[in-house]
């Protein structure tokens, strides 16, 4: 049930012995340091962006003591001009957060999303607005969304704990939403209870160079610097509760580890034409996502729509799972192109950081307690179960001054321990992967990492933290995060300030007939358009004709 927010407690027991431990085994790892999270990871979620779970976050909320916020977002690389539909929560899809509580791999709290259009435009528009929105419930927003937002404790049925709960829209633009901050407010709600919830668009936190794929950053580093990210949107899920409702036997002094993962399912039958998922339909899992970067590149390519499919209590029975982690493709990758010998394997200091979370309990190459539920006083570690999963000690006190290389740093409460909005976490992995949670160094040949230091934007110091999603073109008209236009490098490069030129497009379409008849539609104009159609039926059969003579193919 819902419960009442309430004062925290001192925790000496668990943030102190963490302290302790951690303060030997990781202080010679210093401040300096160096692959997408979960943007399109997979062939299958590629082609349905609205179950694409992108990033996972999850911290102790540093301006409300005894209160843990968790973060999904999902739909990779939202261009703020696309409209006019622009990015609505898919309506036959549940989206989850899932904590383990005890380490066995399996859900003991789930909070569960499910959205309703509420769509005014029917035949009269196609404008998702008609005039400036001042309001959530502005008459000018002709397309909303709702919300209502379900839990389960321990196994039981779920509950709903909110109905038609408001969703921030897309932002349009200045015209169309002269205020979004009041639009956010408004669709920041809390229960009774202490709840506090979100759910909208809003600027994509991950920051990073994705020219990585690009053979490493080209082979030489030089291929970085820039945040691939900028100017993009996403659409989050946001919720604050307090850490009685996630911790083992909801006591956070004796048990302050927990684990979680997001989730998106799909109906197992989907009916063209028939949208709303039924409360009684069955589902299927189509996303999943837990450590940032996991399913990008530790996994292989015919693993990772299985990866997406599966629960965190079935990884450790998959040998091909397990020797990615304990043999990752990655360092041999950095040694191919920059020299920097791959670590020893096996790598069980991987293991402790993507399955088991960091304990001197599972005899790991990393002498320290950190973040897994063996750690927990009441776990029963019998029961505990090897699973990727993104692990938080609830009991290591904020940081002042967070570092963005969080662990690595010596600021116990970044990622790999969680993770926050500002850390870094490509760099954070790329050291890892190289080994420097178990040597305490960092790789020096490797220190400057893909030189994206921080978020575009700046984030918000109280719930849901996040920034304002962007308004404007990525490509160079945006107001945050914008770049130059990218001229092409091909014949058909224009030249700034010149008039075009026809002659490339001439010599590309020479001997292509659809290429002359787009050419030809967009010049002459709607009116001739059935003229042109006759020319190219004519102009593609004569062609067919001619091919089928000359190989003697006889066409059907």
């Amino acid at each position: 049930m819902i419960t009442q927010p309430h004062r925290r407690r001192r925790r000496i027991g668990p943030a102190v012995a963490v302290g302790l431990v951690l303060a030997g085994s990781l202080a010679g790892l210093g401040p300096q340091a160096s692959t997408a999270s979960s943007h399109r990871e997979a062939p299958l979620i590629a082609s349905d962006p609205a179950a694409d779970n992108t990033d996972l976050y999850a911290f102790v909320s540093p301006e409300r003591p005894g209160y843990v916020t968790l973060i999904a977002n999902w739909i990779p690389f939202e261009e703020p001009d696309g409209g006019p539909n622009f990015y609505p929560f898919a309506t036959d899809a549940a989206y989850n957060i899932n904590v383990d509580s005890d380490g066995d791999a399996k859900a003991d709290a789930v909070f569960r999303w499910t959205f309703r259009n509420v769509d005014r435009r029917g035949g009269s528009t196609f404008l998702y607005n008609d005039g400036p929105v001042t309001s959530l419930d502005d008459k000018n927003l002709l397309f909303k969304q709702t919300y209502t937002l379900s839990s389960s404790f321990g196994g039981g049925p779920f509950r709903t704990r909110v109905s038609d709960a408001p969703v921030a829209p897309s932002r349009i633009g200045a015209a169309s939403m002269p205020d979004y901050q009041k639009l956010r407010d408004q669709a920041t709600v809390q229960l009774p209870g202490g709840w506090k919830l979100f759910a909208g668009q809003a600027d994509d936190p991950f920051f990073l160079d994705l020219r990585v794929f690009d053979l490493l950053y080209g082979g030489d580093l030089s291929e970085t610097g820039t945040d691939t990210l900028a100017g993009y949107n996403v659409n989050s899920l946001a919720i604050q509760v307090p850490f009685r409702d996630v911790a083992l036997g909801g006591d956070a002094e004796r048990n302050p580890v927990i684990g979680v993962w997001t989730t998106t399912d799909r109906p197992k039958v989907r009916v063209a034409g028939r949208t709303e998922l039924g409360p009684r339909s069955g589902r299927v899992q189509v996303s999943r996502l837990g450590n940032p970067l996991v399913n990008e590149v530790v996994v292989p390519a015919n693993l990772k729509d299985a990866f997406n499919s599966i629960s965190p209590d079935q990884d450790a029975g998959i040998p091909a799972v397990v020797k990615r982690v304990t043999d990752p493709e990655l360092p041999k990758l950095i040694e191919k192109s920059y020299g920097v010998p791959a670590p020893a394997t096996p790598r069980n200091d991987l293991v402790e950081i993507f399955l088991t979370g960091i304990t001197t309990k599972a005899d790991g190459p990393i002498k320290a307690d950190l973040n897994s539920q063996l750690n927990n006083q009441d776990v029963n570690a019998g029961r505990f179960r090897p699973a990727e999963m993104l692990r938080l000690n609830l009991g290591v006190p904020v940081a002042g001054q967070p570092k963005r290389l969080g662990v690595l740093a010596g600021d116990l409460q970044g990622f790999p321990n969680g993770r926050r909005l500002t850390d870094d976490a490509v760099d954070i992995a790329v050291q890892a992967v190289e080994g420097a949670a178990q040597t305490g160094k960092l790789v020096d040949a490797l220190a400057a990492g893909d030189k994206v230091d921080a978020n575009d934007n700046p984030f918000a110091d109280t719930f849901p933290y996040l920034a304002l999603p962007n308004q404007g073109a990525v490509n160079g008209g945006g107001t945050a995060g914008g770049t130059p236009p990218r001229m092409g490098t091909g014949p058909a490069a224009a030249t700034p300030g010149a008039a075009p030129s026809l002659a490339p497009v001439s010599a590309l379409s020479a001997g292509r007939p659809e290429v002359t008849t787009g050419i030809l539609v967009a010049g002459i104009g709607a009116g001739s358009l059935a003229t042109v159609l006759a020319l190219w039926w004519l102009r593609r059969r004569r062609a067919a004709v001619a091919a089928a003579r000359a190989d003697d193919t006889i066409p059907f």
